[in-house]
């Protein structure tokens, strides 16, 4: 595991962001396939974990291009938008379809968060910072850095403003093949 982690402010530790190299070695610790189907799938939803869970219950939202998250769905109070429409990637349409039916259902945040950590660690990933919060911040990151002409567009499918992306989700610096391996989860999206 590599001790260098650009994530830790003083003694506080942020949600950490991933990069693609770093979600195949949290993917790679999952190894069981209805495990790795429900973190691909709370990766390229890009929706907080409680929406996630929601959405896995109701797959009639997905038509197969989009899910269509009604306001009764977001339980967010300060939430910015009334209802959204969440798009997907190649591989987010590819995937959902077996996430709906899955036999393993999504956890308690609790059990998702122990989960998350019990794969980093089997997978050799420094555990630091990772929670149900990593896989929704990492994606809207991927998609801000391989897309930085549909900003505006990413905010809306995530229901953020310019403003709430900037402060929370976008800060941290990728690199050329970064983005060659965020290609096949983000590739098909806009």
């Amino acid at each position: 595991m590599s001790e260098k982690i650009p994530i830790l402010k003083g003694k506080k530790i942020k949600t950490r962001i991933l990069r693609p190299s770093e979600f195949d070695q949290l993917r790679a610790g999952a190894k069981r396939t209805e495990n790795r189907t429900l973190l691909d799938a709370c990766l390229l939803l890009g929706a907080r974990y409680t929406e996630c869970k929601t959405i896995q219950a109701n797959a009639h939202w997905f038509d197969g291009n989009f899910v269509h998250l009604p306001s009764e769905a977001q339980r967010k109070v300060k939430r910015k938008q009334a209802e959204r429409w969440i798009r997907l990637s190649s591989m987010g349409k590819a995937i959902l379809p077996y996430f709906f039916e899955n036999r393993k259902r999504l956890p308690s945040i609790q059990a998702w968060d122990y989960a998350l950590l019990q794969w980093a660690k089997q997978g050799e990933l420094h555990p630091a910072g990772i929670s149900a919060r990593t896989l929704r911040k990492t994606y809207e990151s991927w998609l801000i850095f391989y897309f930085p002409e549909a900003t505006n567009l990413v905010y809306l499918s995530q229901g953020h403003t310019t403003l709430t992306s900037l402060q929370h989700y976008i800060n941290l610096p990728f690199i050329e093949e970064d983005k060659k391996s965020m290609g096949k989860w983000v590739e098909g999206w806009l």
